[in-house]
């Protein structure tokens, strides 16, 4: 059997990655968590003994202690030795500060020349001795054009993994290249059209992957991964995009095939993709889906003592319309109006939702009902015991009834010993009503309190 050499610690055994130009193969496996993990073929040439082989064209976020390298033919044999990731990449105030203590030719924009030892390139000035001694200023703004007589070394025009080896053959060779690279993520979409009666809910979803990795990955075999990986801490942190633009992309057909890996959910593209940089890629994720929805009305005084939210609700299952694992993600509702134009109700959250949960999504604020909570009375029965006489008005002014989930926060050792409505105990410290309101009509929930300290 040949040598591998193994660099760091591989992801090569949890999913793949992704390719770049030049890559012969290339596959890409992308988290919601600012992670891509990247496997390439690439033909590598090589000569027996020790030698330096250059690994061009990776992401200039490639975390670089986790490259992973072996040959395809297991009777030849190549062991890395040592790598040195180079990403000092070329521009002009590089090149000026690599030709401090060196001779360049300056131009300005009528031909003029100023010829010198380069002193300092800062302030917004050039600072340059000639032959004879003197000493010059030239403002940075009057140069168009300068010479330079070669590239300084240490600079590169792309990031590079350089890899110092020991080969046992001479000659062209299919390696195996892993790696893992931040700067790239995915995120779920979705884009729910309401029905005309509002108990219908028409539901398309697609993945949103955003490349800032410093790298394009041509012709890819493309998977994502829903769900939360444990990853360990890193010693810096490294940038994350934030994807904020408004989408509304009609229903395609399905563009990923969805299985279980370990506690995971992968999606897998089954067609190759180019994935380029700074570009934010989108591909349906699953066929457009019709599910069952309820529209319910909250009110929580302690979060909004005038408004009451309004969401809709449907269960993730196959009997109500949908019954597929849902990644986290953005869900934005829509509704069309007489014309057919779709107006925007409003947009919530998804987390990670397998089958047969419930998924609530929050929409906004009811314009037409109006509430509001106060105390009406205060006594103190004891240094430990005191009781508080609450009232919630609920007020009405939609064409039709309405039914609101009044949810009360409670706080201490509470028992309720008087109350005009029916209540349910969600939890220690809550209790809610079920009030319907009629139309253009108001109730009033009073009840008391007794707390214990």
């Amino acid at each position: 059997m040949g040598r591998t050499g193994l660099i760091g610690i591989s992801l090569f055994t949890l999913l793949v990655v992704i390719g770049t130009a030049g890559a012969d193969d290339i596959s890409i496996t992308v988290y919601n968590s600012n992670l891509g993990v990247v496997h390439e073929t690439r033909v590598l040439e090589f000569e027996k003994g020790d030698g330096n082989v250059s690994f061009t064209d990776v992401p200039s976020q490639i975390d670089p202690t986790s490259v992973g390298f072996e040959l395809v033919d297991p009777g030849k044999s190549v062991a890395i030795l040592e790598q040195n990731y180079a990403y000092d990449l070329v521009s002009p105030e590089k090149i000026y500060s690599k030709y401090v203590d060196r001779k360049i030719d300056l131009f300005d924009e009528t031909g003029n020349m100023f010829s010198g030892t380069l002193l300092s390139f800062s302030g917004g000035a050039f600072v340059l001795q000639g032959d004879n001694g003197r000493v010059q200023t030239i403002r940075t703004e009057q140069v168009v054009n300068a010479n330079f007589p070669d590239l300084p070394e240490g600079l590169i025009t792309r990031p590079t993994l350089f890899w110092l080896y020991s080969s046992d053959f001479s000659g062209q060779a299919d390696c195996k290249v892993s790696y893992q690279t931040a700067g790239i993520d995915w995120t779920a979409e979705y884009v729910g059209i309401l029905s005309e009666d509002e108990k219908k809910l028409n539901l398309t979803g697609w993945s949103s992957i955003n490349n800032r990795s410093g790298a394009t990955y041509k012709e890819a075999t493309l998977k994502l991964i829903a769900g939360d990986i444990h990853r360990a801490p890193e010693a810096r942190t490294r940038p994350r995009g934030m994807l904020d633009e408004a989408v509304m992309l009609k229903a395609a057909a399905p563009g990923f095939e969805e299985k279980e890996i370990f506690e995971y959910h992968m999606y897998t593209l089954p067609r190759k993709a180019t994935i380029a940089d700074n570009e934010i890629k989108q591909i349906s994720l699953f066929e457009p889906a019709s599910t069952d929805v309820k529209k319910e009305y909250y009110y929580q005084p302690e979060i909004n003592n005038k408004k009451v939210k309004v969401s809709v609700e449907f269960v993730n299952s196959k009997t109500s319309g949908l019954g597929i694992p849902l990644p986290a993600g953005r869900a934005r509702i829509f509704k069309a109006d007489d014309d057919g134009s779709m107006i925007l109700l409003g947009e919530d959250k998804i987390d990670h939702t397998p089958r047969d949960e419930e998924v609530k999504l929050t929409i906004g604020y009811a314009f037409d009902i109006s509430t509001e909570e106060k105390i009406t009375g205060y006594d103190k029965i004891s240094p430990q015991v005191e009781e508080r006489r609450y009232e919630i008005e609920l007020r009405n002014h939609k064409k039709e009834n309405v039914t609101i989930n009044v949810e009360k926060r409670l706080y201490g050792d509470w028992d309720i010993t008087q109350s005009s409505h029916k209540y349910n105990v969600k939890d220690a410290n809550t209790i809610t009503f079920d009030v319907s309101v009629n139309s253009n009509a108001g109730q009033t929930i009073k009840f008391t309190v007794r707390t214990s300290r």
